[in-house]
């Protein structure tokens, strides 16, 4: 039995606090190819604390037409869906209705993504303080957040084409 669908509450794009994008390049689970991966979190530093950025970051993405917690989307399947990527002159240009950003591409991610045609996106809900801007993430402490079951529980996934502006 389902449960009936909760109404999606009210934000605004300051409740998410700051927002960040990383991206890195491995085998898909699924398929055993080389994979682009895109990730989308938030460091927890929302008005009213990392549980209310939790809250407003759900919302966000329930608007947007993800499903958090469900199965990948194929936004290419969903013309209408308002996730874009673009990808030109090594930058990864990802846009949702809450939220812009501009991600610098190392050449094994581009050679994925242009190889796959299209970026496979986590978005979490989950705040992630210990990544913060202008620090190196390193591989092992990545592997841990996005490989962590809450973590993938409680993100929406996007399969998003790769396009370009030529």
């Amino acid at each position: 039995m389902t449960s009936p669908k909760s109404p999606i509450a009210p934000f605004s794009p300051a409740q998410l606090g700051t927002q960040i994008l990383i991206g890195w390049s491995g085998p898909n689970p699924g398929t055993g190819r080389e994979t682009a991966f895109l990730l989308t979190y938030t460091l927890g530093d929302a008005p009213g604390g990392p549980e209310a950025g939790e809250r407003a970051m759900h919302t966000a993405l329930e608007r947007s037409g993800l499903r958090v917690g469900g199965e990948t989307l194929d936004a290419s399947e969903q013309p209408n869906l308002p996730v874009k990527l673009v990808v030109q002159a090594g930058q990864a240009v990802l846009t949702l209705p809450h939220f812009t950003a501009q991600y610098t591409v190392p050449r094994e991610w581009l050679a994925a993504a242009r190889s796959e045609g299209a970026v496979h996106g986590m978005f979490a809900t989950r705040p992630w303080p210990a990544a913060v801007p202008g620090q190196p993430v390193g591989e092992d402490q990545l592997r841990a957040f996005v490989g962590d079951p809450e973590t993938i529980s409680t993100s929406a996934h996007c399969l998003m084409p790769v396009r370009s502006l030529g």
